[in-house]
């Protein structure tokens, strides 16, 4: 077989034939098989060497592998952990005899083959491929079964449920179902069903007589599962187990978290229990770590927008808020504003609450209440640590504010967010609190207000002809739909689980703190003056910025009306 290599390797070019002997010849005693020696190899890269041996062998090298392509007989007979333990993966079956291609990462694995044989009973073949071309397709093909809760619910309803109990603990991949006590395969397929259609949240509500199991997907919830309400002790006991909190604490509300695998996806939970006259009620919040972080230029700013935005992040020091409702997408705008200035010549600390995403070259500090580690003490360290740009999860008092401003004074830059609806609500907010004006007027540099809207599905949407109530609640006037814009709706499909809507966007409005504004604050004036005097600067309010997106085609009209408030001067 080695001689075979390097003839292959001469015959080819597709690797340094001498160095390949030589390698050979050094690590002759090593007792590993030839595929495995040559994988882990430091002069030639896995694409090169499963190239050779497929050119040696005969056998078919895929680049890339359509999930479409694995049949449903793999999928069934094959345990998930296997194909990834062994990272293979079945492809085609063809020929009068139903021959199945086995893609494989380890050439001369031959073990695993004729398993995957026994286990499928068809005669196999194999080809190769990388180990990351296939664990991808493994993660999706798996993904695609169909999840049984249902059956599963009926299963656990026909058995003892004190017996029951004892089951709930310990779990690992959700793809892992196989001999798996009913109530962890009932809460893996809950995560797995929710994770396929991109649910954000998932609550699990007890009413008198049944569970309702709720998704939030693009910022809606729906009722997707009922089930019977015997069953709620133990879905309640065994994401409880998950969190690590305490399962006899059934009068007390509960937090805690943990991470899930769905494949080689991580996924953190952040898990919430409350009692309630029905029992006990909880909501997952699911965090994709697998979905990256976003840059700035993916959150739906306009191209102006965008520049504003780069301009106030080349400055070295004031602070800049960021506003909204619970769920606007507050932190994802934070985050890619520190990617964007992340940089080695920047000192950039975090205090968040909870850390939601780990952020490269940045320095992230967890809150503890309970331990006396609030936003404002921890401020008060970060400032001995040197640095440039310091980002606060949230201005919830006083002190926070003032520690947030002052900070800014002595040369930082700071971000964070509040909880107000507008840009000029949040001069009222903070002075409201109690922060002087002299000290806001002189440390404000932008507030940015925003909302997030789902987007039109691409897959069904059709041309919509707004009606003239529409056009002027949108403040477009019957002019608009002149003005070569077209609205779109969509008619829902299977892509978008027939809502019509597929992701989400950001609507932005941006507040640059001007001379003007500056005097307006230090005066104490109102929201309102203050606002016109933006408006006149050529501030977009978030329903004009939603108006713009209507008229792109990117969404609604109803959605635009739903998460924003008409502009009344």
């Amino acid at each position: 077989m080695k001689d075979l290599l390097i003839q292959t390797a001469k015959r080819t070019g597709l690797a340094d034939a001498e160095q390949l002997a030589k390698f050979l010849e050094e690590n002759n005693e090593q007792n590993l098989r030839l595929d495995e020696l040559l994988l882990g190899c430091p002069y030639f890269t896995e694409d090169v060497v499963l190239k050779l041996f497929a050119a040696a062998l005969g056998l078919e090298f895929l680049p890339e592998i359509s999930p479409k392509a694995v049949p449903v007989e793999f999928i069934e007979a094959v345990p998930a952990t296997y194909a990834q333990h062994h990272y293979l993966i079945g492809i085609r079956v063809e020929g009068d005899d139903g021959e199945l291609t086995v893609v494989l990462s380890k050439p001369l694995d031959a073990n695993a083959l004729d398993n995957v044989s026994k286990m499928t009973g068809l005669p196999v073949k194999a080809a190769i491929s990388t180990r990351a071309a296939i664990t991808s397709v493994i993660d999706v093909a798996y993904e695609q079964r169909t999840t049984v809760i249902e059956e599963v619910a009926e299963e656990l309803d026909s058995q003892n449920l004190d017996q029951l109990i004892d089951e709930v603990a310990g779990s690992d991949d959700l793809l892992d179902v196989v001999n798996r006590p009913p109530v962890i395969r009932l809460v893996n397929d809950i995560l797995f069903r929710a994770l396929q259609l991109r649910a954000s949240d998932i609550h699990v509500h007890p009413y008198e007589t049944k569970i309702q199991i709720r998704y939030r997907i693009d910022g809606i919830l729906y009722d997707t599962l009922s089930l019977n309400r015997n069953v709620l002790p133990l879905i309640i006991s065994r994401i409880k187990v998950m969190a690590g909190m305490d399962i006899a604490e059934r009068r007390l509300p509960q937090d805690g978290r943990c991470s899930v695998r769905l494949g080689q996806r991580e996924v953190d939970l952040r898990i919430s229990t409350v009692p309630t006259s029905f029992g006990e009620r909880s909501v997952l919040r699911l965090l994709d770590k697998s979905t990256g972080l976003f840059g700035l230029d993916e959150l739906g700013l306009w191209k102006e927008d965008l520049k504003k935005f780069d301009t106030l992040l080349t400055r070295s020091h004031g602070v800049i808020f960021v506003t909204g409702p619970t769920g606007s997408g507050k932190s994802t705008t934070l985050y890619a504003c520190l990617n964007r200035i992340n940089s080695a010549e920047k000192n950039v600390i975090t205090i968040e609450d909870p850390i939601e995403y780990q952020l490269e070259g940045i320095s992230q500090i967890q809150v503890a209440s309970k331990k006396g580690m609030t936003f404002a003490t921890s401020l008060r360290h970060v400032l001995r640590q040197d640095p440039d740009v310091i980002m606060v999860g949230e201005v919830r008092d006083i002190e926070t504010a003032r520690m947030a401003i002052q900070s800014s004074l002595t040369g930082h830059l700071v971000f964070s967010t509040l909880h107000t609806n507008d840009s000029a609500g949040a001069v009222s907010r903070l002075l409201d609190l109690g922060v002087e004006p002299y000290l806001l007027s002189s440390s404000l540099i932008g507030i940015i207000a925003q909302r997030l809207v789902r987007k039109v599905c691409p897959d069904c949407r059709k041309v919509a002809e707004p009606t003239a109530h529409e056009l002027r609640e949108l403040g477009l006037g019957e002019a608009a739909a002149d003005s070569g814009g077209k609205f779109f709706v969509g008619e829902g499909c299977e892509k978008c689980f027939q809502t019509g809507f597929r992701g989400r966007t950001g609507i932005y409005e941006m507040m640059l703190i001007n001379e003007e504004i500056q005097n307006l604050i230090y005066k104490r004036e109102t929201a309102g003056t203050i606002k016109k005097v933006a408006l006149d600067a050529g501030m977009q309010t978030l329903r004009m910025d939603g108006a713009r997106k209507t008229l792109s085609g990117i969404t609604t009209i109803a959605e635009v009306s739903r998460v924003t408030q008409a502009d009344v001067m």
